[in-house]
């Protein structure tokens, strides 16, 4: 991901905050060619030390059939983003879209069964506490979790670069950037998501 200096970050609670609120994200890998996945991920933070993301597929996927330890992916996570208009500024510009993301370049590690259901209950439980008559992987039972677990492809994804992108009008005069903040905040809800984020920054 290309980030000029005025757009990088090396907030890293923003980068759990992107990857917590942006979960569906992409798996990208180039073993035979280029391969991406939409999957759910999971920023494991158990052991500070030993962080990663943890996510699967199916074992169907032709990237399951091709992905071994070791193999670099990318884990790719759009945060918020919307269009910025060049009619809201006070001179002749190009429009352009301000947006937050993440990229987490890594290794991969091939979980094994137990590493596999234990990220499935995870996953679950994420989701599943929401609603109205959870179904925790405890309800379903192991014999019935474990069959379908062998139609699920888990991995690790051990970080080896990590790159956080905001990019947030920054290199916008005051009016402008004000100006920006007020047309957003009249549109739809990412966009006022954006508004609040370039306030943030501002103060």
């Amino acid at each position: 991901m290309f980030i000029p200096k005025l757009y990088r970050s090396e907030d890293y609670d923003l980068m759990r905050e992107i990857i917590k609120e942006n979960s569906f994200a992409l798996l990208i890998s180039s073993v035979d060619k280029v391969r991406a996945t939409h999957s759910m991920m999971m920023l494991n933070e158990d052991d500070p030390q030993n962080t990663y993301i943890e996510t699967h597929i199916s074992r169907a996927n032709p990237q399951a059939k091709t992905l071994q330890d070791g193999d670099e992916v990318l884990c790719d996570f759009l945060g918020a983003h919307t269009y910025i208009s060049s009619s809201w500024y006070d001179h002749m510009n190009v429009s352009t879209w301000n947006y937050e993301a993440v990229q987490i370049h890594g290794k991969v590690e091939i979980m094994n069964h137990d590493e596999l259901y234990a990220h499935l209950d995870k996953l679950t439980s994420k989701y599943e506490n929401f609603q109205q008559c959870p179904m925790m992987v405890k309800d379903m039972g192991r014999e019935f979790v474990e069959k379908e677990m062998k139609g699920a492809f888990g991995i690790k994804v051990i970080p080896t670069e990590i790159f956080i992108k905001q990019k947030l009008s920054q290199n916008r005069k005051e009016n402008d950037f004000n100006n920006i903040i007020t047309q957003l905040e009249q549109s739809d809800d990412n966009a006022r998501k954006i508004a609040e984020k370039m306030k943030l920054i501002k103060k």
